[in-house]
């Protein structure tokens, strides 16, 4: 679990925001095919379903694979069809009253699709999906340099990422003031 402190400079709509960060690399974890919570025997989506239930923001980040979210992010999709059939204690879909945005990287064409491919299945699931909570940087069709490797269009990922963590906070705070009613 990491703790981000707000950095002098940067823009105050989401640096001044008390946020604790928990970041889970899918291709660390054992997470078998299914659409069940715990599939057994050394399954340990459990622990990362359990923190999707504490948190009140969800951020799916995964690159672009020949136009297509990685196996991983559907992985995390399939897994996550469980929660559809999971209530809370007033018999609404566990997802409901959280939030949840996109981070697209790669270095092909397809951040739309597959920004829209994650934001469908998770609103599917019952995530609240703002307008503009995404970003995404890639370069085009066919090979390229990696994000690390040159300094072409960080800004424009970067501005478009301060505006996807505004719009989650904003409706994450909006959904605990006024939650959707069972």
């Amino acid at each position: 679990m990491e703790h981000r402190a707000p950095r002098p400079g940067r823009d105050r709509r989401t640096d001044q925001k008390d946020v604790e960060v928990t970041t889970f690399r899918l291709a660390d974890h054992v997470i078998p095919p299914g659409v069940t919570t715990d599939v057994g025997d050394g399954d340990e989506w459990p622990r990362i379903h359990d923190e999707l239930l504490n948190a009140e923001i969800l951020v799916v980040a995964t690159p672009t694979w020949v136009g297509r979210p990685s196996s991983l992010a559907q992985r995390a999709l399939e897994r996550m069809d469980a929660m559809i059939s999971e209530t809370d204690d007033e018999d609404r879909p566990v997802a409901y009253n959280r939030v949840a945005g996109v981070v697209v990287t790669g270095n092909e064409d397809g951040a739309h699709q597959v920004i829209s491919e994650i934001s469908g299945g998770l609103g599917d699931i019952g995530y609240t999906v703002p307008g503009q909570a995404w970003t995404y940087w890639n370069r085009g069709p066919g090979p390229g340099f990696s994000y690390a490797d040159t300094d072409e269009g960080h800004k424009w990922s970067e501005d478009t990422g301060r505006t996807m963590a505004a719009n989650l906070h904003a409706v994450a705070s909006a959904l605990a003031k006024n939650p959707i009613p069972a």
